[in-house]
């Protein structure tokens, strides 16, 4: 890998706006100075986004990623030719649709695997076209997992944009259970997990917020003991492994210290502690990123949007953060990489 890493982008749903938004995205010339995209699709569907976008651009097949990426105007393109979408159709489940977005995902995170791309970033699939070709109740991080070999419970997700990076104890989970799932176990892999991927980001040894459950952090056990019986005992361990760590911290100014600076990351202890002033933070800009994998994944933080697939209105804002961010990870990692190597 070179200063401009080569990432695989994958198309997603070809039924969805996937095709269409990376038709977009690579049609930003910056987006090559400062990485080398390589599109791991199916050419027809590709082809017909550029002509639906009505960008100026040329869609090239490649078999070796090493080609891709050195040309604005032009999408280098590893061709599954798996799906006709115009003959399956746009904005349908379907289990065609599942069965090639899958195959995408597995193409790219094999080449990551190997090293013959620095990162992989991923359009939108549709989980319940997923589930009707087989591979029932699962996404992109359940798949990227299983194609990588790392245990589901071993990944993460970080919500990250230019202003705030957070981390969440749980996510999909009622109120009640959320409080019951603080525990000190959970909280230190959590914080680790942003640790280490904001090591990639920053580019050298983060700070790290972890912020309270209770209001004002639980004001010293008036409201609530979460703090000094789960959350403190978790922050001292992971201080005593070599992390920098502060908390707990008010759930009402972390958030607001971290978007200014003061942290490279938060430790959010459930699903809408961390999401809601992740969405005010940066709604366009921020990303997804998968923690706990051997290779760097970011992804697009929206869905498929079916109801306007095929017109050319989506927006490729979120796509190319997801490609910026994923570029500086991979530079940052072969910079980190090279480093120990001359130790």
């Amino acid at each position: 890998m070179t200063n401009k890493p080569i990432l695989a982008i994958t198309m997603g749903d070809p039924g969805g706006i996937g095709p269409e938004i990376i038709a977009k995205a690579l049609a930003h010339a910056d987006v090559y100075e400062s990485s080398r995209p390589l599109v791991v699709g199916e050419r027809r569907a590709m082809e017909a986004a550029v002509r639906i976008t009505g960008g100026p651009l040329e869609v090239r097949t490649v078999a070796d990623p090493g080609e891709a990426g050195e040309h604005p105007g032009t999408i280098d393109l590893i061709d599954l030719a798996n799906i006709d979408i115009e003959a399956v159709g746009r904005s349908r489940v379907s289990a065609e649709v599942g069965r090639a977005a899958y195959e995408y995902v597995e193409r790219a995170t094999a080449l990551a695997l190997n090293g013959a791309v620095g990162a992989v970033v991923t359009a939108p699939l549709n989980k319940e076209a997923l589930s009707e070709a087989g591979w029932v109740g699962v996404g992109h991080t359940e798949l990227l997992a299983r194609f990588a070999g790392v245990p589901d419970k071993s990944v993460a997700m970080m919500l990250a944009s230019n202003r705030l990076r957070v981390v969440h104890v749980s996510t999909h989970v009622s109120l009640r259970r959320a409080i019951e799932l603080v525990t000190p176990e959970r909280i230190v892999t959590a914080a680790r997990l942003a640790g280490e991927t904001a090591r990639d980001i920053v580019g050298r040894e983060p700070h790290i917020a972890v912020a309270g459950l209770n209001p004002h952090a639980g004001e010293h056990g008036l409201f609530g003991s979460e703090e000094e019986e789960q959350i403190s005992p978790a922050i001292d361990q992971l201080r005593a492994e070599g992390w920098r760590i502060t908390g707990p911290l008010s759930p009402d100014t972390v958030f607001l210290r971290a978007s200014r600076g003061d942290f490279d990351a938060v430790i959010a202890m459930y699903h809408d502690q961390g999401h809601i002033p992740s969405k005010f933070a940066g709604f366009d800009d921020t990303v997804n990123v998968t923690l706990g994998l051997p290779i760097v994944r970011t992804s697009v933080d929206h869905g498929t949007a079916y109801d306007i697939a095929g017109t050319g209105k989506a927006s490729e804002a979120n796509l190319l953060a997801a490609i910026q961010l994923a570029a500086d990870m991979a530079r940052n990692r072969e910079r980190r990489g090279a480093a120990a190597g001359l130790r």
